[in-house]
């Protein structure tokens, strides 16, 4: 009888085991890392969907376009504005359904499809002890004082990268790759991603790196140092959006709908700031901790619509590519 009472309650525990709903979220590596804002968004979700929300880490958009409408994913987080076009034009996804109205960005958000759950203003930060003087525009960059040294990302393999090279071409036009040519001599490296060129800038290899306004947010925060800054330019800044897009074809619509909602809730934006190191998408900045609330801004916004985005895209890069390699 024991043995019965056993097997009967193994049996329980592996039909609820079983019948436990799971969310599959494809996510970039940041994302889901120890200290990204995966953890604690999973954690969160659960404990209000009765579900089990799992993440799969990787480069989103190759992996999805590969796998079709075989993919797994019910949900896609991580994509931006500059590569939306490509996604979108997969059919892959659904409307998010959520109300653009209740978003609170630099720009007015029209698009159903894709939902901003954070956004920042690419800029590029400096450490005070290294330069006295903050550039205030591209020009500055340039007349940097002698020896000084940038380091910036490839548009070919980094987000970062590309929404500098579209910045550029929005302020110099058909200049631009006249201005990359007078650029070239401060730039002391272009890295594959972020992480190692700001991992340069942080081991003082550089003066200046290609980041975020928000950047400086973590030093603040987490290190109590005060000597990174985000250099406000006055032509404005490039405005960078991260976004998550509910997948059409998945098998979990009831859950991915409260996924989608669940990220303009407060629950979800007030994780955004000290995990993601960005401003949260859905909330004013009264609601921001006070070292996100306090950083400066730029006057004026930049920013490319998807299509606008794919359409320069390749000259853009073209013309950083053949400047920079003369």
């Amino acid at each position: 009888m024991k043995h019965l009472t056993l097997a009967a309650g193994l049996l329980a525990a592996t039909s609820v085991v079983a019948e436990t709903p799971v969310l599959s979220i494809y996510a970039p590596d940041y994302f889901t890392s120890e200290w990204g804002p995966g953890p604690a968004i999973e954690q969160a979700f659960e404990a209000t969907c009765a579900c089990d929300l799992e993440f799969s880490a990787g480069d989103v958009l190759p992996r999805l376009m590969l796998e079709g409408s075989s993919t797994n994913a019910d949900i896609v987080i991580g994509l931006n504005t500059d590569v939306t076009k490509k996604a979108r034009e997969t059919g892959l996804f659904a409307a998010h359904g959520q109300n653009n109205a209740d978003l609170d960005l630099p720009i007015a958000w029209a698009d159903d499809v894709f939902l901003p759950f954070d956004w920042a203003y690419v800029s590029f930060v400096y450490d005070e002890t290294r330069l006295a003087t903050a550039p205030s525009g591209f020009e500055d960059l340039v007349n940097l004082p002698e020896g000084s040294k940038i380091v910036i990302q490839d548009p070919r393999s980094s987000i970062s990268g590309l929404a500098l090279v579209l910045w550029v071409k929005a302020v110099y036009g058909d200049q631009a790759e006249a201005y990359w040519a007078r650029l070239a001599p401060k730039i002391l490296t272009v890295t594959k991603g972020w992480s190692e060129a700001y991992g340069l800038f942080t081991s003082g290899e550089a003066d200046v790196v290609l980041s975020f306004n928000t950047s400086p947010a973590y030093h603040i925060a987490a290190e109590s140092d005060l000597t990174k800054k985000a250099a406000i330019f006055d032509e404005g800044h490039y405005a960078f959006f991260e976004l998550v897009a509910k997948v059409a074809g998945t098998d979990q619509p009831e859950l991915a709908d409260q996924f989608m909602s669940f990220v303009m809730s407060d629950a979800f934006q007030s994780l955004i700031p000290e995990t993601n190191w960005s401003y949260p998408a859905a909330q004013p900045a009264s609601a921001w901790p006070a070292v996100f609330a306090d950083l400066p801004m730029p006057d004026k916004a930049i920013f490319y619509d998807d299509v606008t985005a794919a359409q320069l895209r390749d000259e853009a890069i073209a013309e950083w590519r053949r400047a920079l390699s003369q």
